[in-house]
């Protein structure tokens, strides 16, 4: 009974969702540097989760948070262990793409800047509607 108070559906999240896919893909499909690409991507990457999430699911800030950089930070630690050549997906573009297929200490850190930035937005914003 409790999961259907936790269920509904957030538009505002949504949108934001598919605006960050958006970016992503852009990203992934035309910008070749060092600095968006594997940084602000995997920062993203955290906050599209989050606000996937949170576009169906009412629960709280932080620990669906929480929830997703352990999420983030478990795919990182598959990826040194090169989850994706286990799974005979080595030669998939997609799978390579999508699943990643490296470890790094870098990517662990921008996952925790994208959570932070997420928790820091949510407080924020919930601050100053409780204000108005």
């Amino acid at each position: 009974m409790k999961i259907h108070k936790r269920f509904r559906f957030h538009p505002t999240y949504a949108i934001i969702a598919l605006i960050i896919f958006v970016i992503e893909v852009l990203i992934a499909l035309y910008v070749k540097d060092q600095f968006i690409r594997p940084y602000i991507g995997d920062v993203l990457v955290v906050i599209l989760i989050y606000c996937f999430l949170k576009s169906f699911f009412d629960t709280p800030t932080v620990a669906t948070a929480i929830a997703v950089l352990i999420f983030a930070f478990l795919i990182e630690g598959l990826q040194y262990f090169q989850y994706v050549k286990l799974l005979g997906l080595e030669k998939s573009t997609f799978a390579n793409i999508v699943m990643g297929n490296y470890f790094a200490w870098e990517d662990i850190i921008s996952y925790t800047a994208g959570i932070l930035i997420v928790i820091i937005v949510e407080k924020v914003d919930l601050r100053s509607l409780k204000t108005s």
